[in-house]
Formats: structure tokens, sequence, C-alpha cells
């Protein structure tokens, strides 16, 4: 009882016109890994979109679900369900309580939906979530200025890495690209 669920490192990016998202399959419960293999990633909107995220899967699945709605409702327009979504997280009781983020691309941009409702669109169509991100981030960061890798290949060598320094993280790598 009492022990913190870690889990999960999801790493998107956008790259000459296409877009890679990625993550792990490891879900720790304490210091012990509970699961090697989970999906966290979806496409969205018919294929036009991806979606990662991170934290508690039942509120992760919540605001998937809520996410997808506002997709329709907006036609596709990614930024604008982004922004539906963390006005709905702010202001919704429930919403408020749940534990979870959204790394959101679509062909040309990129968003992180944050556990208290912001929208970052990072300048470098770069999103990393989850207990591993920031190490898959700054590999990712570094293989898109100085290699010449595709948008998969820079994610899937990023988990990679992440999956070599962070405990939280493991190498049962999905990846899904648009």
């Amino acid at each position: 009882m009492g022990q913190k669920i870690r889990s999960t490192t999801i790493l998107g990016v956008v790259h000459n016109g296409v877009a890679a998202i990625g993550g792990d399959g490891q879900v720790t419960l304490g210091n012990t890994v509970v699961k090697h293999n989970s999906m966290k990633i979806r496409k969205l909107y018919n294929g036009k979109v991806l979606c990662g995220f991170a934290g508690s899967a039942a509120d992760a699945f919540t605001l998937l679900e809520r996410f997808e709605e506002k997709l329709e409702q907006y036609r596709g327009n990614v930024g604008r369900a982004a922004v539906e979504l963390a006005k709905d997280w702010r202001t919704d009781k429930y919403l408020r309580r749940l534990e979870a983020m959204l790394a959101v691309l679509s062909q040309d941009q990129a968003y992180i939906i944050s556990g208290t409702g912001d929208v970052i669109e990072p300048e470098d169509n770069i999103v990393a979530i989850g207990s591993g991100g920031m190490f898959a981030l700054a590999a990712a960061k570094m293989l898109k200025k100085y290699s010449n890798l595709s948008a998969r290949e820079i994610v899937t060598e990023a988990l990679k890495t992440a999956a070599d320094i962070c405990i939280y993280t493991n190498d049962k790598i999905s990846v899904e690209t648009i």
C-alpha cells in the first residue's frame, strides 16, 4: 500500500513532414516491474493524430477519450482540441483530480497537455512525458540536430537511450508514424 506506480516514457517528434511517437512498455510498482509490454500510444482521428499518455492508466484513458471527443468536435484541429481539453481540465472538478499527461502530434504540430491543464507547444516539435521523458528528450534533441535519421529512427534511438539510463524505462518500444 502507498507504493507509487511509475511507468512510461513517451517521446514524439515531428521531423521532415513526418510525425512519430513511441513509448516503452514498462510499468513499475515501487521497485518491482509489474508489466513489460504495456501499450501507451494510439493513432486517433482516422490515423491523422498520434497520442501517447503517461500517469495513472484509468486517468490517462479518461483524458484520451475526452481528447478524442474534442478532436471530433473540432474536426481534427489538434491545437484547438488540446486547448479546449485543457479548459475542461481546469474547470471540471472530476478532471482536475486526474493524474495523467498527454503527448499529441499531427504531421506539423506537437503538444503536451499537462497534469495541471496546461498546453505546451515546444518550438522544436519534440515532446516527452513520463518517468524517462527527459532522458529521451535530450537524446532526441541531439539526434534531430546532428543526424540524418528519420522521425521514426530518432524516436526509437532516443527511447533506447532512455532505457539504458532510466530504471523506469524498458526497451520494449512501440513506435507509430503519420
